[in-house]
C-alpha cells in the first residue's frame, strides 16, 4: 500500500506536488487550531453545564437537609409526648379513655401536636398509630392499628425506617389522597414497662424533599435510588430518559465521581450523583446537554465546509502561480526532450534570472560538454581498438616464443635431460597462461593448473620441495574466478611462509560451498606471522587503495590487489580473510559466489586457434 503510494506520488507532475505541499503546509495548522478551538468550546459547553449540575446538586442537599431536620424535630417531640404515650398505654393495656379524658386529650395534647405539625410547612403530617383497635381515634394525630394497615409500609417486612413513593391511603374513601406521593420514617414507641406500644408515621412529600424529580424541564431528569435498590422517578419524566436512567445505573452504581459526563443512547449528559446516608440511596440528576454540544458540532461542520471551499479556490490559485513560476522549467523539460531525441545542438533559452534560468545555462554547459566527451570517447574507442590489434600482434609474437620454447625441450629430450624438459614444458604453460589476453573470469581448473606449473619451476630454484595438496570436488572445477587470484597467495606462501624455513612443506587447498557462496582455502605449513604482522595485513586489506611502495606482492599483483579485484568484480561481500599461528600456518580464504564457468574456457578456444596457426606445435604438446 505505501509502495503504491510511492509510486503514485513520484508520477506527479511537479506543479501539482507543489500544489499539494502549500495546501498541506497550509491546510495542517489550520485544521490542528480549529480542532483544538471546537474541541475547546466542547469541554467549556460541558463545564459550563458541570458546574450548574453542581449548583443543583447543592440545593437539592440543602432540601434534603432541611427536610430531615423537620422530621427528625417532629418526631422527637412526639416521643416526648407522655400524654401520648398514657393514652397509647391504657389501649395496649384494654383500657378505654372516659369522654371528659378523651375531651381534655383533644383539647390539649392534640391541639399542640396539630399546631406543630401545621406551622411546618415541609410536613406532610405526623401520625401516631396504636397496636390494637381499644384506642379511640383523634385525627388528625391518633390512629389505631386498623387504619395503619391500609398504608403500603405496613406490609413491608421491616416497618420501621423509611419509606418512599406511596400514597396516603390511611382513608381509602378519600380518593383525592393519592394525587401526592409521600415518604416518611417510621419510628417505634417503646413504653418502659409495656414495651412496643405504637408507631410514629413522620412524612413528607416526595416533591419536597425530591424537587428535582419533578422539574419540568425537558432537558433535566432524576431519580432516586433507596437501599433497595428501587428507583423513584417523577411523574413527568419520559420512558426514554427512565430506560437511560436504568442503563446509567447498571454500569455505574458504584461510582464516586459526585459529577460526570458521558454519551449514552447518542445523548450527551452530564451526570450527578448525591449519596444521602440518611436514606441509605442515592439521589440521581441528569441533564441533557445534546442540544448545546450539536450546537458547537454545527459550526464545527460550517467551519469545516467553508475550509473546504476556501482550499479548493485556493489550489486553482496556487496551481496557477506555481505553473507560473516553472514556466522556465518546462522550457528546459521540452528541449531535453529534443536532446534524448538526439538533437545534440539545441540549446535552452534563458528567459528568467533565478535557479531555474541557472540550471538552463548549466545545462547548455553540460550538452557541451557532452558534445566534447562523445568526440573524446570516439577517439579512445579508436584507441583502444589499436590497443586490441596490438594484443593480437604480441600473440602472435608471442607464438615465436612458445616454438623456440619446444625446440630447446626437443633437444634436452634429445640429451636425455627430461627435468629440463618438464621445467621448459611448466615454463610454456605459465607463458601461455600469463599472456593469453582475456577479457573475463577463468575456471578453478585453468587456475589450478597454472599452480602446478608454478610449484613445478618453484621447485627446481630451491633445494627444498613444496608440495601441493588438493582437496576439492570435481563439481567446482568449472568454478569461476578472476585470473591470477590463487596464485599470488601461493607464491605468498612460498615466499614468505615455506622459503624461510628452507625444508619440505606442503600447501594445502581445499574448497567447498557455503549456501550461494563458494570458499577456497589455501594453507601452507609455514613460519605464520606474528600478531604485529597480522594487524599490519589486516589494515592493509581495509585500506581503500593499494598503498605505494608495498613489499608484499607478487609477480606485481599483491594480495590486497587479489582483494580489491574479488570486491569489485562480486561485492563487498566476497573477498580475503585470513588466519595464522606463529610457527604453524597461515590461512587464506578466498570467498566467491557460486557461479560456474563456461565448458568450453577461454583456453579451449586458444587451444583450437593456436592449433590452426601451428599444427606442429600443436601435434607435439600431444604427444
Amino acid at each position: 500500500m505505501i509502495r503504491q503510494f510511492r509510486e503514485w506520488v513520484s508520477g506527479l507532475k511537479l506543479n501539482i506536488k507543489f500544489t499539494i505541499v502549500i495546501l498541506v503546509i497550509t491546510a495542517i495548522p489550520i485544521g490542528i487550531l480549529a480542532g483544538i478551538l471546537f474541541r475547546n468550546m466542547e469541554i467549556d459547553t460541558i463545564k459550563e453545564h458541570s458546574h450548574y449540575m453542581e449548583y443543583k446538586m447543592d440545593q437539592a442537599r440543602n432540601a434534603i437537609g432541611t427536610g430531615l431536620d423537620s422530621i427528625n424535630m417532629s418526631t422527637q417531640f412526639f416521643l416526648s409526648d407522655e400524654e401520648m404515650k398514657d393514652v397509647l398505654n391504657r389501649a395496649y393495656l384494654g383500657e378505654k379513655l372516659s369522654t371528659k379524658e378523651l375531651i381534655d386529650f383533644q383539647k390539649t395534647d392534640v391541639t399542640n401536636l396539630e399546631r406543630l405539625v401545621y406551622n411546618n410547612p415541609l410536613l406532610y403530617a405526623v401520625r401516631v398509630y396504636s397496636l390494637t383497635d381499644n384506642v379511640q381515634e383523634v385525627m388528625p394525630i391518633l390512629y389505631n392499628a386498623e387504619r395503619m394497615k391500609n398504608l403500603a409500609w405496613s406490609k413491608e417486612a421491616r416497618i420501621e425506617g423509611w419509606h418512599f413513593g406511596y400514597y396516603d391511603t390511611a382513608f381509602s374513601s378519600l380518593t383525592t389522597s393519592q394525587d401526592e406521593q409521600i415518604m416518611s420514617c417510621i419510628t417505634k414507641i417503646e413504653d418502659h414497662d409495656n414495651g412496643h406500644i405504637g408507631y410514629i408515621e413522620a412524612a413528607v412529600g416526595m416533591e419536597t424533599m425530591f424537587s428535582c424529580l419533578y422539574d419540568e424541564n425537558e432537558s433535566e431528569f432524576s431519580c432516586f435510588v433507596d437501599s433497595n435498590h428501587r428507583l423513584y422517578f417523577g411523574e413527568q419524566q419520559t420512558d426514554e430518559y427512565k430506560q437511560i436512567m436504568r442503563t446509567i445505573l447498571e454500569e455505574y452504581e458504584d461510582t464516586q465521581e459526585p459529577v460526570h459526563y458521558r454519551k449514552e443512547a447518542g445523548r450527551h449528559l452530564i451526570i450527578t450523583v448525591l449519596s444521602v446516608d440518611e436514606f441509605g440511596g442515592k439521589l440521581i440528576q441528569v441533564e441533557d446537554i445534546t442540544d448545546p454540544i450539536h450546537r458547537v458540532y454545527e459550526q464545527r461542520n460550517v467551519f469545516v465546509l467553508s475550509m473546504i471551499l476556501a482550499l479548493a479556490l485556493l489550489t486553482v490559485i496556487i496551481n496557477l502561480v506555481v505553473r507560473l513560476m516553472l514556466r522556465q522549467l518546462y522550457i528546459i523539460m521540452n528541449e531535453m526532450r529534443r536532446v534524448s531525441k538526439g538533437e545534440m545542438d539545441t540549446r535552452i533559452i534563458r528567459q528568467t534570472n533565478d535557479e531555474m534560468g541557472e540550471l538552463g545555462t548549466q545545462l547548455n554547459m553540460m550538452l557541451d560538454r557532452i558534445q566534447v566527451l562523445n568526440q573524446e570517447n570516439i577517439d579512445r574507442e579508436i584507441l583502444v581498438k589499436n590497443s586490441e590489434i596490438r594484443a593480437l600482434q604480441n600473440q602472435i609474437n608471442a607464438h615465436f616464443i612458445y616454438n623456440v620454447l619446444e625446440s630447446i625441450k626437443m633437444m634436452a629430450e634429445i640429451d636425455e635431460e627430461y627435468e629440463i624438459s618438464d621445467a621448459i614444458t611448466a615454463l610454456g604453460k605459465l607463458l601461455r597462461y600469463s599472456m593469453r589476453w582475456v577479457s573475463g573470469n577463468v575456471s578453478l581448473r585453468e587456475e589450478l593448473e597454472y599452480i602446478k606449473s608454478y610449484l613445478v619451476l618453484i621447485n627446481l630454484r630451491y633445494d627444498f620441495t613444496v608440495f601441493l595438496s588438493l582437496n576439492l570436488h570435481e563439481s567446482m572445477m568449472n568454478q569461476e574466478l578472476p585470473k591470477m587470484s590463487l596464485q599470488p597467495i601461493v607464491e605468498n606462501a612460498v615466499l614468505h611462509g615455506i622459503e624461510p624455513m628452507a625444508e619440505d612443506a606442503t600447501i594445502y587447498i581445499k574448497g567447498w560451498y557455503e549456501g550461494e557462496d563458494c570458499v577456497i582455502e589455501i594453507t601452507d605449513a609455514g613460519s605464520g606471522m606474528t600478531e604485529d604482522e597480522f594487524i599490519a595485513l589486516q589494515k592493509r586489506m581495509d585500506q581503500a587503495v593499494e598503498p605505494t611502495g608495498g613489499t608484499s606482492k607478487s609477480n606485481g599483483i599483491g594480495l590486497k590487489n587479489v582483494h580489491d579485484r574479488i570486491q569489485m568484480a562480486f561485492g563487498k561481500n566476497y573477498g580475503l580473510t585470513f588466519a595464522t599461528k606463529l610457527g604453524c600456518y597461515t590461512k587464506v580464504a578466498v570467498r566467491i559466489p557460486k557461479r560456474q564457468a563456461l565448458q568450453n574456457s577461454a583456453t579451449d578456444r586458444e587451444a583450437i586457434i593456436r592449433a590452426a596457426q601451428n599444427p606442429d606445435e600443436t601435434r607435439e604438446e600431444k604427444q
